[in-house]
Order: C-alpha cells, then sequence, then structure tokens
C-alpha cells in the first residue's frame, strides 16, 4: 500500500519559537519531521499515521556544534555529514563519528539528524550506544522552558520516551571526560554499509593494574531501545581482566540481554555475539595493561 499525501499536512513555520507555539496550541496533534528518512519511507510504504507534520528541516537554532572547555553540544536538527566533519567531535568523541559513518549512504548522512536518529527510538539505532557510554544528556524543550535528563533515562520503551506532547528534543550535550579511556564501538550487520545492526556494543574503560576502574557498556538491539547494561558493568567493575571475570562477565551481559527474534535475527544469536563482542573489548583491554 502507497502512502496519500492528501492524508497528511506539511507546515513549516522556519523558527524555533513559531514551531514550539504551534505545539503548544495543540500538544499531541502535530508530528515533527527533521531529515524525513524515518517518516518518509513510513509515508511510502502507507504506514504514516501522523495526519498533522511540522517541519524541523532548516531551522538554524536546532543545527549547531559547540566545542567548549568540557562538553560538546550538538544541536538537534544537526545532520550525521555535519557530526562527521567535525573536528572536535573528532578529536573528542571517536565512537559518536564512527557510528555516525555507519548511517545508510551519504545522502541519508546528509538529511538523518541527530534529534531524529533518538527521537525514532529504533531499538538498533546506530548513534545511540556511543551516546550511552559518553554520558550525554538530552535538552528538551518547550514554550514552558528547557529541561535536561540523562540520555540513559530519554528511552522508556519501544518507541516510546520521555517527551511530553509539546517538547522537541533541543540538544545532545557530551561531557568531555573520555580522553585517557580505553574505547570500543563494533556493529555486526549483514553487509559492511546501509545495513541496520543485528548487534551493537560500545564500552569506555579505564583500567589499574589490570583492574576495572571505570566502565560503560552499553548495546543496540538487544532490549526493545538502546540500553546500558549496568548489570554486566556491575560484574566487571573492581575485577582483574582473567579469564574467569570474562567468562562472569559473558554470563552476566547473556541474562541481562532481552532481544527478540526477527527477520534479521534471532534473540539467541543476538545475545551470543553480543557477549563474543564483549569479550572481545576485554580482551583489548587486558593486552594494553601492564601486567601486574
Amino acid at each position: 500500500m502507497r502512502g496519500n499525501p492528501d492524508a497528511h499536512e506539511i507546515v513549516a513555520p522556519g523558527n524555533l519559537a513559531a514551531v514550539l507555539d504551534l505545539l503548544a496550541g495543540a500538544p499531541g496533534e502535530w508530528t515533527p519531521i527533521a531529515g524525513g528518512t524515518e517518516l518518509m519511507v513510513a509515508h511510502a510504504a502507507g504506514r504514516l499515521a501522523a495526519p498533522k507534520l511540522v517541519s524541523l528541516w532548516g531551522i538554524r537554532e536546532l543545527r549547531f556544534i559547540k566545542t567548549g572547555a568540557d562538553t560538546i553540544s550538538i544541536g538537534a536538527g544537526t545532520t550525521f555529514r555535519e557530526l562527521r566533519a567535525d573536528a572536535g567531535v573528532a578529536a573528542h568523541l571517536p565512537l559518536l563519528v564512527k557510528a555516525a559513518s555507519w548511517i545508510g549512504s551519504i545522502a541519508n548522512q546528509s538529511r538523518a539528524t541527530v534529534g531524529g536518529n533518538l527521537v525514532n527510538g529504533s531499538p538498533a539505532a546506530d548513534s545511540s550506544p556511543a551516546l550511552l557510554v559518553y554520558d550525554a544528556e538530552v535538552e528538551l524543550i518547550s514554550a514552558r522552558g528547557s529541561r535536561r535528563i540523562p540520555y540513559s533515562e530519554f528511552h522508556t520503551g519501544y518507541k516510546r520516551n520521555a517527551m511530553a506532547p509539546d517538547e522537541l528534543l533541543f540538544a545532545v550535550h557530551l561531557p568531555l571526560r573520555f580522553a585517557r579511556h580505553r574505547q570500543y564501538l563494533r556493529k555486526v550487520g549483514t553487509r559492511r554499509a546501509m545495513a541496520i545492526s543485528k548487534v551493537a556494543l560500545a564500552g569506555t574503560a579505564t583500567v589499574e593494574k589490570g583492574v576495572v576502574s571505570e566502565l560503560r557498556l552499553a548495546a543496540a538491539s538487544l532490549a526493545p531501545f538502546p540500553v546500558r547494561l549496568y548489570k554486566t558493568e556491575t560484574a566487571l567493575l573492581g575485577k582483574p581482566i582473567n579469564s574467569s571475570t570474562i567468562q562472569s562477565a559473558r554470563e552476566a551481559l547473556l541474562a541481562e540481554a532481552k532481544p527478540i527474534d526477527d527477520i534479521r535475527s534471532t534473540s539467541e544469536y543476538r545475545k551470543r555475539v553480543a557477549a563474543n563482542l564483549l569479550e572481545e573489548f576485554l580482551v583489548e583491554l587486558r593486552s594494553e595493561s601492564p601486567p601486574k
């Protein structure tokens, strides 16, 4: 079934204040559309239920990257191509740049936005694991004001999030404190490029005298939304990286992961591959650490 353009209304206010006024005047009635790389696919397939769309494309207040002394702030309207080209992001947040390179083709990256990727809420979202291990915060804005929450609290279920009906995702804020961390990100998919992930794993860690002193792990496609793997982290923190600890960490991940079976993969495959990726990261950490 093809989408019917006559079934939808789209407006383009052209500035942020006008968009927020529109959302405030009719909370829940208007669906924001940015680059359209998800919503237009849904429209073409006849699956776009939203009758009213408000365009965010070209709103300059949403399109920025600001590098400060201790934080990088990324506007929700920033495209992934712009993200890949930014020297500050490349220097401080290499995992995010790597994840951005996975998002479709160059054409997709020139339209897809950071905010759209997060609000879409796909369990397989490419940018999410990196943002989670970098302790990102999201800033939400409305005519009532703005608020910030940890990105780890943004997703509340499959395709659901913590935004109120009159709110927009305005920006993502990332602290610059990971320069000395060992960092890891790997995606497993059907192809090397232009493929939705079967599973992806990100990690940042510090190791002191062979012992894991700080650790963040996050995954895509292991739950109804991208998640931090807190229980797996607990199984590793304060432990030496040896074969026993690696096995315990694998078991913790297998217990914590709650993937589904779908057309791309099975739940069991996703869990086993994620455990293998975790082991790969830990072996790398062990090899880079001085012996005790």
